[in-house]
């Protein structure tokens, strides 16, 4: 049977691939589109879309009330740089954020879903229409790691989980068991590209994880073919995420770019926490 819900869009590929699948399975969906963010494609996707501003907290509320909808996806990069520096927040986010302690993503997120939740507004599993593009436990590629390149990745996700489990990032930059640089605000490609110019031609090792929670809802980790050529370009050769937690967007192709450049993928069980 078909259902009917949102799905807040902000950037890059994963609405437009969750949007598709929706579209695929017979779904009605009304977009919400983050103007800083989104793409104007999500239009010709959707049943409808309302483009609402980071920070419009209210208009979010009362237009999914007008459409009759209690179920809620959020698909879709919101750059973190944005969010801390760009934000307008309306009557009802700013009354939220002063009960803030800090305002990094995940608090500021977390308020949002208990205010929607207090509007009997569900936010629902982000990756729940790509399951086929979740990541897998083991190589994905070809080329399996190294020796040397095992220890990069299991020194790499020590630090990575530390830094995750602060909300400061997701990934990091290792060579030769050194924690060559940390993701903050930037994002993966930038960080990889600063941690290229610190090691000066020595081989890196990108590690990616997802925060130590139960769910789904937001701040799923991505990568996508981009940071393959990324990680190309910056003779990093292997990429290592968290099983059943990371989205490969454009997964074949993903792959099939990394066989070609001789770069592995491997997924991993995620920490507990």
């Amino acid at each position: 049977m078909a259902s009917r819900y949102a799905i807040i869009c902000g950037n890059g590929r994963f609405p437009i691939l969750a949007l598709e699948a929706a579209r695929k399975q017979g779904d009605e969906v009304v977009a919400f589109g983050i103007k800083e963010e989104a793409d104007a494609s999500i239009e010709t996707l959707a049943s409808r879309t309302h483009w609402i501003s980071l920070g419009a907290l209210s208009k979010l509320i009362d237009t999914l009330h007008k459409e009759g909808i209690s179920q809620v996806m959020m698909a879709g990069q919101v750059k973190h740089a944005s969010i801390f520096s760009a934000i307008t927040p309306d009557w009802r986010l700013l009354k939220l954020l002063g009960k803030l302690a800090t305002k990094n993503t995940d608090s500021l997120i977390g308020v949002v879903v208990e205010e929607l939740r207090s509007e009997g507004i569900e936010l629902v599993e982000s990756t729940r229409l790509l399951t086929s593009l979740l990541a897998t436990a083991g190589p994905m590629t070809r080329r399996k790691p190294s020796r040397d390149e095992e220890a990069n990745i299991a020194y790499g996700r020590e630090i990575a989980n530390l830094i995750a489990a602060q909300d400061i990032g997701q990934s990091v930059a290792i060579a030769d068991q050194a924690c060559v640089a940390v993701e903050a605000m930037e994002g993966t490609d930038a960080m990889l590209r600063r941690a290229a110019g610190i090691v000066n031609g020595k081989e890196l090792t990108l590690v990616k994880v997802s925060r130590r929670r139960k769910h789904l809802l937001f701040d799923v980790p991505v990568t996508g073919p981009t940071t393959i050529e990324v990680m190309r370009e910056c003779k990093a050769k292997s990429l290592a995420v968290d099983a059943g937690r990371t989205l490969l967007l454009d997964k074949d192709a993903l792959l099939a770019q990394a066989d070609a450049a001789g770069i592995t993928v491997v997924g991993f069980a995620p920490a507990e926490g």
